[in-house]
Formats: structure tokens, C-alpha cells, sequence
């Protein structure tokens, strides 16, 4: 397949749709891709446009954890307050992580640097939900990778609450 060029005369009006109408500019893009009709192509915006998907997935990936730490903080923490939305959420958020990384499997990798950054968050949610003072809480996530995923981890005392889901 021959490199793909751009046009100066198609860049600019192309490149006004991708301010105006950004939907209209994926469509178009997509459209051209089609019809192998490189040199329509606006490859600037294109390219960052594809470097943002990848970024987008990376964050997805930190905010699911965010929340489920934070709900796994909670749980062991304010074990008085427990409910089944809790439970609901922590299961929800596996199961999202699960398909986000059998559905991009090169985000692997990247688990642990991602559970650092979303350790600190978790930590933030949790402070503002349990109104329990930060130094509740430990500065080093207290789990490990497999026990945040796990589907039978659930920290702190035993609950009535995840036998009444199994």
C-alpha cells in the first residue's frame, strides 16, 4: 500500500470541518479511508486523533481503578457503612476492567504504573465519602493487583452482603 500524501488544497477546508463539526470530520475522514483516497485525508488532525484513542483508553483504565480502589478503601474502612451499592460498584468496576483489558490487552503492561496513579485517587473518593481523615488511610496501596481484581476480594471483616451475590 503506497504511502498516503497529503493535498494542501483539501487541508484547509477539511481542517475547518475538524473545528466545526468534529463528528462530520470522522465521518468524512472515515469515508476517505474507504475510498483509499489518501491524498483527501487530513493527516495532522488524523494522527492526533488515533494518538488520543490510545490516551483515552490508558485513563479509562486509571479512572475504573480509581473507583474500585476507592470502593475496596471503603468497604475496609467504613465497614459499618457497607451496602449493596457498594458491593454493586466494586463489581461493576471488575468486571469493566476485565473487558477493558481483554479488549486491549497492550494496556497490560501498564497495570501497575496505572494503579499507582489510581491508588491516589482512589484515596481522594474515599476521604470524601467516608469523611474519615486521610491518614485513615494507608500512602502505599494495601492490595495487590490480583486480590483488586479478584472477584472473591473483598478486604476487611467478612460481609453477609457477598454471600447473598454468589
Amino acid at each position: 500500500m503506497p504511502v498516503p500524501e497529503t493535498n494542501e488544497k483539501t487541508a484547509t477546508p477539511t481542517a475547518s470541518l475538524y473545528e466545526s463539526d468534529f463528528y462530520a470530520w470522522t465521518q468524512e475522514q472515515a469515508s476517505l479511508l474507504r475510498k483509499h483516497q489518501w491524498s483527501e485525508l487530513d493527516l495532522l488532525n488524523l494522527i492526533e486523533e488515533i494518538e488520543s484513542l490510545g490516551k483515552q483508553q490508558r485513563q479509562e483504565l486509571r479512572n475504573r481503578l480509581s473507583v474500585l480502589i476507592g470502593h475496596l478503601l471503603k468497604w475496609e474502612y467504613q465497614f459499618s457503612s457497607r451496602s449493596r451499592s457498594w458491593l454493586a460498584t466494586i463489581q461493576v468496576q471488575r468486571l469493566d476492567v476485565s473487558e477493558l483489558l481483554e479488549e486491549n490487552p497492550s494496556l497490560k503492561p501498564y497495570l501497575e504504573e496505572a494503579l499507582q496513579k489510581a491508588y491516589a485517587k482512589g484515596v481522594i473518593l474515599a476521604v470524601k465519602e467516608t469523611e474519615l481523615p486521610s491518614s485513615t488511610f494507608p500512602i502505599e496501596c494495601p492490595y495487590s493487583l490480583t486480590e483488586i481484581l479478584g472477584d472473591r476480594f473483598y478486604p476487611g471483616e467478612a460481609s453477609e452482603l457477598v454471600s447473598e451475590f454468589e
